[in-house]
């Protein structure tokens, strides 16, 4: 039987030294997303620590899995990681409501002001089959704006994170999207359907390697690893949620092809086609995808 988030708790909770030791200055101080960064960075990395050891690049995780409802895998890692995030961010900001992909949905957090979005190992498909494409992601809500995000990838030894107006970094240095001023010629990724229609209407472009995990998709436009990134419908809000806040904060957008901003906090928390793209290319890259839909 698979274990429960009952079990992961009473086995993990008592772990986390480095969470327990940022925990009381974050706690003695107002709930703003600055002063909950620091406890929510050893949170994190503990929680990838975790998960790591499960993780066997190139071969099999030694974690339990089996399928959920739907029949996608989970793992015991995803259960354990997810059971030691909801109990050390619960201790963190207790008044904060809770969505993620491994607990059951509680429509409470419809009524809360600040929200913790979370999903314990975004890419469970790579991390079970070696591939170090995983990572951890944290998001908190406020007003239903993302305005603390980390994307954790223990397997790349990569940290990346933001708060509102305080700009975003990888491992402490500073990221920024890249300065592309056209989409001909540009670093484009994502649903090949979509990275197709674009390159057919503004081409050419250079198409680079699928990343297994959506919020490390999102997170290198974050750095300008990539320019443009392509995401298809049925992301969830545990998906993006904390890469948003990343991008926005390094300079670039995350949208939907009408250039609205995601919703986020929802009942059903589900969106559509998304695009990611530096500030200054946004609005081109909206006008590419949608001109075949405006002339018909």
């Amino acid at each position: 039987m698979p274990p429960t988030a009952a079990d992961a708790q009473r086995k993990l909770a008592q772990g986390c030294p480095r969470a327990r030791a940022a925990l009381p200055a974050a706690l003695m101080g107002s709930p703003d997303p600055a002063s909950l960064a620091p406890a929510v960075r050893a949170i994190a990395r503990e929680a990838g620590a975790m998960a790591a050891r499960f993780f066997r690049r190139g071969d099999k995780t030694s974690a339990r899995i089996w399928s959920k409802a739907g029949g996608s895998p989970v793992t015991e890692a995803d259960v354990a990681v997810d059971a030691f995030l909801k109990v050390q961010l619960n201790r963190l900001l207790p008044q904060a409501g809770w969505l993620s992909e491994e607990t059951a949905d509680d429509p409470a957090r419809l009524r809360d002001a600040m929200v913790w979005i979370v999903d314990p190992i975004d890419g469970t498909r790579a991390f079970l089959t070696g591939h170090p494409d995983w990572s951890v992601a944290i998001a908190l809500l406020s007003g239903g704006r993302p305005v603390l995000g980390i994307v954790h990838a223990p397997a790349h030894a990569a940290h990346y994170e933001a708060v509102e107006g305080g700009g975003a970094t990888r491992d402490g240095r500073p990221l920024a999207a890249s300065g592309v001023q056209a989409i001909r010629g540009a670093r484009v990724a994502g649903a090949k359907s979509l990275v197709d229609q674009l390159d057919r209407c503004a081409g050419p472009i250079t198409r680079m390697e699928r990343i297994p995990s959506l919020a490390l998709r999102l997170v290198r436009v974050a750095e300008g690893a990539v320019d443009l990134w392509l995401v298809s419908a049925n992301a969830r809000d545990w998906d993006i949620a904390a890469a948003d806040l990343i991008l926005r904060e390094a300079g670039a957008r995350l949208s939907d092809f009408a250039g609205e901003d995601p919703a986020y906090n929802r009942p059903d928390p589900v969106h559509g086609e998304l695009l990611a793209a530096p500030r200054q290319l946004h609005p081109r890259l909206i006008e590419a995808m949608t001109a075949r839909a405006r002339a018909r």
